[in-house]
């Protein structure tokens, strides 16, 4: 280059037209360029076609280091996955969530959502760092102010959420705290000058139960919005006087552009801000909590200081207003010039709003009687909580994004500072089981779920499974409990965060894979939604593989055919039967103490699914040119019935049970320990008195009716009978209220297992396994055999006590359990159970899932 630069630079200062011995030497050297030769008297034109020769090597030369350098971060990127821990290593195929069909309209149509269930209400996008908005009030009780914000129990809340919602542009929500109604109507809605995602608007609707008390008569509501990238939100203006401007808030975001909140209502309003700045919003409620108390201490007002930090990402406003009240609060995205803002606005409050709140609830209300078919078989107050089932369903679905810690895996080479490893950040779109208690996702509950949402909205219901199974490892593994981001984090204890490899959870996914099928073979679907089931299930396949994979290896146990759950802790001194979490039924008894040689009833049965579904979904997506594994042959391996009842069948008591190494002579007893000089401390361990042995392990509950719930008991069998009888039987697993967990019979009925463990499986009645007992039920009783008026006798009583039950309770307490007690029908554990628990309304529609 640097001879090259000089010779330009001559000739322009000394042109020519005659050849000399300077042009002789030029013409000999020209060969330093290959690419051209050209003979020229013309020293400015050669030194041109020099020049542009020398930028052609030179291009060649950047194009040369580029394609090194790329290769060169190729090789690092190969090496630094070969350096990653499998565990935490992504499965290598293209991701379900970058189909088509989740792309375009159907990802903006769900932008925006009630996305933060762990909150009373709150409103997020699906990205991962989102403008996040949500509403918080002050609570009385015994006298005392509380911030209301976060779900959860000790709030003392009568009654909280859904009556309605669609899952995509419709809620409506009643929350009673102390004698204050506050109803909360989300309504979303998208115009031609919408920024992505459209527009929404919240009505908040306080009434009274007639307070006496003066500190009673007005409300302080605070709706605040919060950007969670960092960027600061402006401020509609210093003094807030809504009459005046209605704007309290305006920002910009790369996704939706210029957008603006504005506050509408014609109540007489009294308007405070505060503007903060911090990086996390899971500790908000104490931040307005801490700022309140300040002007309470400074000056004796209940309000926030109407002060704006510089750069606040979050800003809070305290509305308050005499009861009974109602406000509008309109979010416009998009909202730059000729983008008809006041119009839209206009549109999305006051009258306009009522009207299509009305709307929308009547569209939902004809879609429940579509899906459902109620009208004819229940009363207005079963229909009343079915509806409340399916809403709070939908009203609990969830965005979150994080990274899940991941315990070390023992015996590996892998070396951390902390005792764990990250997953990959990934997001995740799923219903939760419960929004004070468990507001994040669980992979057995879903598949649950999901046999409701499919029915309801097929599309939401596909966007959700993908999500689940973007999260399988290089090895097939999925984690059981996702914890993503620091707001899910912080309602979960230390000592559940932790994910571990070995460690699986039921297959339930599978569950409403299976439904999608067969409701493709029984023309259910539409020609679109069957093309969309079916590239869905072509992309997912081979996830799909590697998950059922995962499950036949680490899972299986010694003998053919046979599985158990690994995770159990065989070194526990303080719990009567070591729990089996992965399985899902926790405390259920099982084997006394661990070994290899465990086989677990359950998870045979679930492995059945997993096969004969695997079966079903190559048979469609291949036809004839199926490829990988032959699923048909473990399904039949799984399914024959001699096999099963050699490994797992009890002649004496007719029933299934699991096979371990086993005794019953188990018990806790007070153990004291002296703790310094003066003090013994006493806690329960656990006593073994009798050398164990293997054998069936003799307990009948939920786990021995799998066989049945997977209908590989022949309709003919004398066995069927025996199941039934066990079912009916008021000693052993009938009550009034639905069907026990465990037996009365049982040694370990209603035992605590550990000091401070109260029995979870070991007795209460649980609603997804009363719901595939029941479905096992209606199929036995439409099947040809001497046993199907009897199926048919048990099935109606069995549904219509369940429904009763769960009804009466609703009605009464104001919520849908976890579980529901053995010996009085009344719910217990975490209220607000809308996860599984709704399963009750397609109890009430009887649509079952089929094998």
């Amino acid at each position: 280059m640097t001879g090259g630069g000089r010779r330009s630079a001559r000739s322009r200062t000394k042109p020519s037209t005659d050849v000399n011995e300077d042009d002789d030497a030029f013409n000999k050297a020209k060969p330093i360029s290959k690419l051209r030769r050209v003979k020229t008297k013309d020293h400015g034109t050669a030194l041109r076609i020099l020049n542009a020769d020398l930028k052609i090597i030179l291009g060649f030369g950047i194009i040369a280091a580029l394609i090194i350098f790329f290769l060169v971060n190729h090789l690092i990127s190969i090496a630094e996955e070969a350096r990653r821990p499998r565990v935490i290593t992504p499965f290598p195929a293209p991701r379900i969530m970058d189909l088509p069909q989740f792309q375009g309209e159907h990802k903006e149509s769900l932008y925006w959502g009630t996305y933060r269930p762990h909150v009373y209400f709150g409103i997020r996008a699906r990205t991962p760092l989102s403008l996040v908005a949500g509403l918080m009030w002050l609570g009385v009780k015994d006298g005392r102010y509380f911030i209301r914000h976060i779900c959860q129990d000790s709030d003392d809340l009568s009654t909280y959420g859904w009556t309605s919602h669609n899952g995509r542009d419709f809620g409506h929500q009643v929350l009673v705290d102390q004698d204050m109604t506050l109803a909360t109507s989300f309504l979303k809605y998208k115009e031609d000058d919408s920024g992505y995602g459209g527009d929404w608007a919240v009505r908040i609707n306080v009434q009274n139960q007639g307070w006496n008390e003066e500190m009673q008569k007005n409300v302080h509501l605070f709706f605040y919005l919060a950007e969670e990238d960092g960027n600061a939100l402006s401020l509609g203006g210093d003094i807030l006087d809504i009459h005046e401007n209605s704007l309290l808030a305006s920002g910009s975001r790369t996704d939706i552009g210029e957008w603006q909140l504005h506050l509408k209502s014609k109540a007489d309003l009294e308007v405070h801000y505060s503007g903060l700045r911090t990086p996390h919003i899971h500790n908000l409620s104490d931040l307005v909590q801490e700022n309140l108390a300040s002007q309470l201490i400074r000056f004796n007002r209940l309000q926030l200081p109407d002060i704006y930090q510089s750069s606040s990402n979050i800003l809070v406003f305290q509305i308050s207003g005499r009861i009974p009240l109602e406000t509008d609060i309109v979010f416009v995205s998009g909202a730059g010039e000729n983008s008809r803002v006041e119009e839209r606005i206009s549109n999305l409050a006051g009258v306009s709003l009522t009207n299509q709140l009305n709307k929308k609830q009547r569209e939902f209300d004809v879609k429940f009687e579509s899906c459902f078919q109620l009208a004819d078989k229940l009363d207005s107050n079963s229909i009343h909580v079915g509806k409340a089932a399916i809403g709070n369903m939908l009203g609990g679905i969830g965005y979150f994004y994080g990274q899940s810690k991941i315990s070390i895996p023992k015996n590996s080479n892998v070396k951390s500072h902390d005792n764990f490893l990250l997953y990959w950040p990934a997001e995740l779109y799923t219903a939760v089981p419960s929004r004070p208690f468990f507001p994040r996702g669980f992979l057995w509950d879903e598949g649950f779920h999901q046999l409701l949402i499919w029915r309801w909205d097929l599309h939401i219901s596909l966007d959700i499974v993908g999500h689940w199974l973007d999260l399988i490892n290089i090895d097939g593994w999925i984690p059981r409990e996702q914890i993503l981001g620091a707001e899910a984090l912080s309602k979960v204890p230390a000592e559940f965060v932790l994910q571990h490899s070995s460690n699986g959870n039921p297959p339930t996914l599978f569950l409403v894979l299976r439904d999608l099928v067969n409701g493709i073979k029984k023309n259910k679907f539409t020609a679109s939604e069957s093309s969309e089931i079916i590239s869905f299930l072509q992309q997912a396949f081979v996830r799909l593989e590697a998950w059922f994979q995962w499950f036949n290896t680490t899972q299986l146990g010694k003998d053919v055919g046979s599985y158990y759950w690994h995770g159990r802790d065989n070194l526990t001194i303080r719990e009567l039967n070591p729990k089996t979490l992965s399985s899902g039924l926790d405390d259920y008894p099982r084997a006394s103490h661990p070994t290899e040689d465990e086989r677990h009833l359950d998870l045979r049965c679930w492995m059945l699914l997993a096969a004969d579904c695997m079966n079903s979904v190559a048979e469609l997506i291949w036809k004839e040119n199926k490829p990988g594994k032959d699923y048909a042959s473990t399904s039949n391996l799984l399914s024959d019935f001699d096999t099963l009842n050699q490994m797992h069948f009890d002649h004496a008591s007719g029933a299934y049970f699991d096979f371990g190494n086993h005794t019953e002579k188990v018990r806790l007893s007070w153990k004291e320990n002296m703790i310094g000089n003066n003090y013994v401390d006493r806690e329960l361990v656990r006593e073994v008195l009798e050398r164990p042995e293997l054998k069936l392990v003799p307990h009948v509950g939920y786990v021995s009716l799998f066989p049945f719930m997977t209908r590989i008991i022949p309709s003919e069998s004398w066995i069927l009978e025996k199941q039934l009888d066990l079912i009916s039987n008021r000693s052993i697993l009938w009550t009034n209220y639905g069907l026990r967990s465990l037996a009365k019979t049982s040694s370990m009925y209603m035992k605590r297992n550990t000091q401070h463990d109260a029995p979870y499986w070991r007795g209460p009645i649980w609603m997804n396994m009363n719901y595939m007992i029941l479905s096992s039920l209606r199929h036995y009783s439409l099947e040809n055999g001497p046993y199907r008026d009897k199926a048919r006798a048990i099935y109606e009583e069995l549904r219509d006590n369940l429904i009763r039950n769960v009804v009466q309770n609703y009605h009464q307490t104001g919520f849908l359990w976890e579980q529901y007690d053995q010996k009085q029908g009344k719910g217990k554990g975490a209220r607000v159970f809308t996860g599984w628990t709704s399963l009750v309304l397609l109890i009430m529609a009887e649509a079952y899932n089929e094998m």
